[in-house]
């Protein structure tokens, strides 16, 4: 069983987006969330920083820094990736389509 917390839930009581720095999305295939992929952050010279699994609806969040980040999916769906660049912090989302 995977530690990390529901990918499903609100963010956590207490966080602060003015001072946090959260990479959010959800894992699709067409039209369908995926859920039950690894999803993994890279950082910007591509090495591995945290995986977590994706929920039922697909979901996912990491918390991390502003800077440049590889969130990548496997599944049985196949695989994905997207890259996102928080210059701040905030809330910043993405989608992930795996085929």
């Amino acid at each position: 069983m995977c530690g990390a917390p529901d990918q499903a839930a609100q963010l956590p009581a207490g966080t602060d987006l003015t001072k946090e720095t959260v990479l959010a999305g959800r894992v699709v295939a067409g039209d369908k969330p995926v859920g039950g992929a690894f999803v993994r952050l890279l950082d910007g010279t591509g090495e591995f920083t945290a995986e977590v699994v994706s929920s039922a609806s697909g979901d996912f969040r990491f918390f991390a820094a502003p800077g440049t980040w590889t969130v990548r999916a496997l599944s049985r769906s196949g695989n994905g990736e997207a890259t996102l660049s928080p210059e701040a912090p905030g809330l910043h989302r993405t989608e992930i389509a795996v085929a």
